[in-house]
């Protein structure tokens, strides 16, 4: 059993099982719950782990929307015991990949209804990222590095059945804004490539003086207004405004409820073993309070006997 378990631990993540496809599913609002704005997926997404948390968060990872991660589900499914897997979890959130929580939606009959949800993401994401997802406020992703255009790409393949129009990198760069006029008035690459190609001189010096000077003079008219009157643009649809959704992480260890500012790494203070701040508050001198205490005795005193007959 040693054995066993001492190989289960040491498993890379490509080496586990993976997902079936009956993995069972949780109740309603009880699953896995994807987070947004993860990247696609690659062999070296959870290689800052330790090795059994890198083989469950890739287990986990691969699961459906929806899917059972409780403990006692994945240890029927991983070569783990239900201890390791918790502890494994809860490292997971600690890492940034995984959240526990509640939110509030909108049931079937209109009434709003309280579900517990298990967030988990592919990158690891730190406080200020979950605290902005509990608001509703997504942080935007790196955007991926601009693709070229289609007046880059047709540039830069001048050169190929023309060699003396061959541009480097910045001539493409520069020239490429001038192609925007020409795709505006209708022009298809083919007749662009025929502009910029026809009738060259021999040789050319400079092909990118040359072929600037043609963008400019070679320029088609603007393409004639259709008959009958001008329709008046559509007043365009003012956005929707969609309400922030209202969501509460919770505690990793005992599941209590608080704001994402209390929950480092998903652990509330308790769990981590800090101790209470002490609430500050004044004693009074034990002289006043026994004066305090006979003027309460006086005043019930004379309540009483001005209720007894004379």
């Amino acid at each position: 059993m040693a054995d066993a378990n001492l190989s289960a631990a040491s498993l890379p993540a490509h080496a586990l099982p993976s997902p079936p496809q009956a993995h069972p599913m949780a109740n309603p609002g009880y699953g896995k719950r994807t987070a947004p704005g993860q990247r696609p997926r690659t062999a070296h997404d959870f290689a800052h782990l330790a090795p059994r948390e890198a083989a469950i968060a890739a287990f986990v990872d691969r699961l459906p929307d929806g899917a059972d991660i409780s403990v006692k589900t994945l240890a029927k499914a991983l070569p783990y015991g239900q201890c390791a897997l918790r502890t494994a979890l809860n490292n997971l959130q600690g890492a940034g990949h995984l959240r526990r929580g509640r939110e509030c939606v909108t049931a079937g009959s209109g009434s709003s209804v309280w579900i517990t949800r298990s967030w988990f993401s592919r990158a690891a994401r730190d406080d200020e990222w979950w605290a902005s997802y509990t608001r509703g406020d997504v942080p935007e992703e790196p955007k991926a590095p601009p693709t070229r255009s289609r007046a880059h790409i047709l540039l830069a393949a001048l050169g190929r059945a023309t060699p003396s129009l061959s541009l480097s990198q910045a001539d493409c760069a520069n020239l490429a804004p001038l192609l925007t006029p020409w795709f505006e008035r209708g022009a298809t690459d083919e007749s662009i490539r025929q502009a910029l190609t026809n009738g060259l001189p021999t040789p050319v010096h400079n092909p990118a003086a040359l072929l600037r000077t043609r963008l400019l003079t070679k320029l088609p008219p603007e393409p004639e207004p259709g008959p009958g009157p001008e329709a008046e643009p559509e007043p365009k649809p003012e956005p929707t405004r969609t309400r922030p959704p209202l969501r509460i992480l919770e505690c990793a260890k005992c599941r209590t409820p608080g704001r994402p500012e209390a929950l480092p790494g998903g652990i509330c203070g308790a769990c981590r073993g800090e101790s209470a701040p002490a609430r500050a508050h004044t004693s009074l001198p034990a002289a006043a309070v026994h004066s305090r205490a006979a003027e309460i005795r006086a005043a019930m005193t004379e309540q009483r006997s001005q209720r007894t007959p004379v």
